[in-house]
């Protein structure tokens, strides 16, 4: 019965580390890269801000300087937004 045992742990083994070396193997996606850009939220949509209020959605003006969004990397300049918090 113990020999039993022990052969089906090594079987197990073998099969589990044949597994996660088959997963190591293949790239992981990455999410695509974001910049927060400010000043282009609009009321209530904007994902977090820099100290007016809470965070997420809570936004009560169009295009609030201190609020901002994710968008796509280099894309925040094109759309009239700044990638740096105004100073207080």
């Amino acid at each position: 019965m113990k020999q039993q045992s022990t052969i089906q742990i090594a079987i197990a083994s073998v099969l589990a580390l044949g597994f996660a070396t088959s997963v190591a193997g293949h790239p992981v996606p990455q999410p695509p890269a974001k910049d927060k850009c400010y000043g282009i939220a609009k009321a209530g949509q904007n994902d977090c801000a820099a100290g007016k209020h809470a965070c997420a959605g809570q936004s009560t003006v169009d295009n609030d300087p201190v609020s901002w969004k994710y968008v796509a990397r280099g894309t925040c300049e094109k759309i009239g937004g700044k990638t740096t918090a105004p100073k207080s």
